[in-house]
């Protein structure tokens, strides 16, 4: 099983949303996600456009990359900004891509829908490929 690390700054939002999806689509593949700064939470959109996605698990919640840091992942995704910046330096296998989408926090549902379908159209065919 290969494994892939979603990152942002809160972990409320994208890297929740990517981590679901990858975890739900793709065979052979275990997604982690951690944020940066974490927020402590899910927001509660990331949570609706998952279980209507049929991808939510009451295993997904806020955390900080300290708690995932001593996994082997052959890939780590950062999808904004700020977590490229904190990203930390993993070993030379591990690949590290940047992706980033706009930040649906905050905003009405529908922009959580756009994510979730960006994420479904441009990071899952990258991580396949990449992997």
């Amino acid at each position: 099983m290969k494994k892939v690390l979603i990152l942002c700054t809160g972990n409320s939002c994208r890297s929740i949303i990517a981590e679901a999806l990858i975890n739900r689509y793709l065979k052979g593949i275990k997604a982690y996600s951690a944020g940066s700064r974490p927020s402590g939470k899910v927001n509660e959109n990331a949570i609706k456009v998952l279980k209507e996605e049929g991808a939510w698990s009451d295993g997904y919640y806020s955390k900080s990359i300290d708690e995932v840091i001593k996994e082997d992942f052959e890939l780590v995704v950062t999808v904004c900004d700020n977590a490229k910046e904190s990203c930390p330096v993993f070993p030379k296998k591990t690949k590290v891509l940047h992706i980033p989408f706009d930040d649906p926090d905050g905003k009405e549902y529908e922009e959580f829908v756009k994510t979730k379908e960006l994420i479904k159209k441009t990071l899952l065919p990258l991580i396949e490929k990449k992997l």
